[in-house]
């Protein structure tokens, strides 16, 4: 689960992480308002979706204004506003469909002295969270590995004991810091990295996190991602969720209890276990087709799941056939055809289907599948499913 920017400062602020000071707004007069409030001279206004790179982006109504402004007066900042809030805002990280902008961030100026990177997450190798810094802030942090891999500075820290002095100091040092910055490093890193580990995230990113000219450390921007497996223990968390800001498929697909994932591709996929679909995935591809989902129904799929799964699939209109892979384990493949059928009539199919069984029962469900009399092309294998959709596929 994702948050707003400025979602993720009020947790920062709570967690004694500084942040600038700050004004959420929803009309143009809210941001004059809020201009005035902080006193100026200046300040920023944010637009706030779920992606990176607004600072470079452009609305697709006003494609002279960026996603974020520096503004001088409480006049410059209402018509900022204006072009801004209702438009369509596209970055890099959004696609050439963009997000629509609904909520602002109007945030102080600041007298700023450098910009740096600032990032943890789990890393599997060292089997715990790690931080990340980098002196290249304010730009794509994957830009910087890939140019200058040695400008990323990198340092493992404990999940129960939190990040030592002595390696703030370290961080600190390597980038340079002098005696008073050093000092509020070492406020400032341990703080985030508690604040990651006790909000069970996946990932926290401030870039830039700025050093002020008073040697202050103060966290610009925040991206902050939770592990959806841990959110029954934050009921904090779970009331920021923009739902406006998700896919509506995978909304649905979630509220169904289902794990699903829109790409890009042509080719639905409905599969029982993730490491089957993301097989699945390969095979089709392998084959010269292109996946147009991720969808796992689980071990205990029933009819109305695998009718919403459908229906989710052929919702998205680049969708022109649909393979279904089932293992059946914990699930009889002739329980899953069962299920299969009803909800082939109750969607009704207008693409081809081929579908894959294997498992308990597999002779019995591929029986019933051909006793069906449903234009339904059955594989034996794997290979030969991920081929015959592929074939499938309208030239």
């Amino acid at each position: 689960m994702k948050i707003h920017e400025y979602q993720a400062k009020q947790l920062f602020r709570a967690a004694g992480v500084p942040v600038p000071e700050g004004i959420v707004a929803k009309t143009p007069d809210e941001v004059s308002a809020a201009f005035q409030k902080l006193g100026g001279p200046i300040a920023v206004v944010k637009s706030q979706i779920h992606a990176g790179g607004r600072g470079k982006g452009q609305f697709k109504e006003h494609p002279e204004q960026r996603g974020v402004v520096l503004v001088r007066s409480a006049d410059e900042a209402r018509e900022n506003a204006k072009r801004m809030l209702g438009s369509t805002l596209v970055t890099i990280q959004t696609g050439p469909e963009g997000k629509q902008v609904n909520t602002l961030f109007v945030e102080q100026g600041l007298k700023i002295a450098r910009e740096l990177y600032l990032g943890i997450v789990v890393d599997r190798e060292v089997g715990g969270p790690v931080l990340i810094m980098s002196s290249e802030g304010g730009m794509n942090i994957e830009d910087v590995a890939h140019d200058t891999p040695e400008k990323i500075l990198s340092e493992p820290f404990d999940a129960a004991l939190g990040l030592f002095p002595y390696q703030a100091r370290k961080m600190a040092y390597k980038l340079g810091f002098d005696a008073a910055a050093v000092r509020a490093a070492e406020k400032f890193l341990p703080r985030i990295c508690r604040f990651f580990v006790d909000y069970d995230c996946s990932m926290t990113e401030i870039n830039p996190l700025v050093l002020t000219d008073d040697s202050q450390l103060l966290a610009l921007d925040g991206k902050v991602s939770f592990d959806d497996n841990a959110l029954f223990r934050h009921a904090d968390v779970v009331a920021l969720r923009d739902l406006s800001e998700e896919d509506p498929a995978e909304v649905k697909a979630a509220d169904t209890g289902l794990s699903y994932v829109k790409l890009e591709g042509n080719i639905g996929c409905l599969v029982n276990g993730a490491g089957l679909a993301m097989s699945t995935m390969d095979l089709i591809k392998l084959h010269g087709g292109e996946p147009a989902n991720f969808l796992d129904v689980g071990g205990g799929a029933n009819v109305d799941q695998v009718t919403e799964a459908f229906r989710i699939i052929l919702s998205d209109r680049n969708v022109k056939a649909v393979l279904v892979n089932i293992f059946g384990g914990i699930m009889k493949c002739d329980t899953i055809v069962d299920a299969l059928l009803i909800a082939y009539e109750k969607v009704g199919f207008n693409v081809p289907l081929v579908v894959r069984l294997e498992g308990t029962n597999v002779q019995k469900a591929r029986e019933m599948l051909e006793a069906s009399g449903r234009a339904i092309i059955t594989a034996t294998d794997l290979t030969d499913a991920a081929k015959k959709v592929v074939a499938s596929l309208p030239a």
